[in-house]
């Protein structure tokens, strides 16, 4: 994802992600998808070989399943999300348009989280059913899916390709890319995201949309917000966050040894 991230950011150098990288990006998700599906027959093949030599392990039995419903289950969860994302998406837009607020500001906010919905409604429930991978896999596919899959497909089908403006170049981008980055120490500190370090991204989250709408209407209190974060804010967090990767890989290392 990290990867994916600066990959894009490169390809916008120009401003334009053009039909050739668009081919790129698309090509990239079905080596993606092929490895996936490669890695993980790999991993039931060696399962499999330790369950036929460890007479102890005893398979577990899932019974019969119903796949006719199962899949009706799957289809029709999928378009009522995308129904009801698609509702929630062409409202707000609608609402931020007559409140005089730009396309720019529309996309990076409302439009996201209204896409996003599907992301937080999996992760929730898989979160409180205790299935951490579907939870986390479910957030992180998501991310390489659209810069891949919807970049790509969107930079081929475009005659001219994607404009990509200033703005989301120098500002919105490198925001996209440091995220990523702060993801690592977190997912790596105790195998866990604890409740604080949910509490920060949703905090920052919502600072990203704040300044959004600052920097869009002039507000008087940009330079002081700005400043605030930029100096105070995010160098105590990132600072917190390193300490504590580094407190987590003394640990780890002290345990491999003993």
């Amino acid at each position: 994802m990290i990867g994916l991230s600066v990959i894009v950011l490169l390809f916008a150098r120009d401003q334009n992600i053009s039909q050739f990288e668009g081919w790129l990006l698309l090509a990239g998700l079905a080596g993606y998808i092929g490895f996936l599906i490669y890695e993980n027959r790999k991993k039931t093949e060696t399962d499999n070989k330790s369950t036929d030599q460890n007479p102890d392990i005893v398979k577990k039995d899932t019974g019969k399943t119903n796949w006719p419903l199962n899949i009706v289950f799957i289809v029709g969860g999928l378009l009522l999300l995308v129904i009801g994302s698609r509702w929630l998406v062409d409202g707000a837009v609608t609402f931020a348009q007559y409140l005089g607020v730009s396309e720019l500001v529309i996309g990076l906010t409302i439009v996201a989280a209204g896409t996003s919905l599907p992301e937080v409604v999996t992760s929730l429930i898989a979160a409180i059913r205790g299935e951490r991978d579907i939870a986390v896999g479910n957030v992180v596919g998501s991310n390489i899916f659209n810069i891949m899959g919807v970049l790509g497909i969107a930079g081929i089908i475009a005659p001219a390709g994607i404009e990509v403006s200033e703005a989301i170049y120098h500002f919105d981008m490198p925001i996209m890319i440091a995220v990523a980055f702060a993801c690592l120490p977190i997912f790596f500190t105790g195998g866990t995201i604890n409740r604080w370090e949910g509490a920060l991204l949703i905090g920052y989250y919502v600072a990203y949309t704040l300044y959004l709408i600052l920097a869009t209407t002039v507000h008087v209190a940009l330079p002081m917000f700005s400043a605030v974060m930029l100096y105070f804010v995010i160098p105590i967090t990132g600072i917190t966050i390193i300490i504590i990767a580094v407190q987590e890989f003394r640990t780890r290392n002290k345990n491999s040894m003993e």
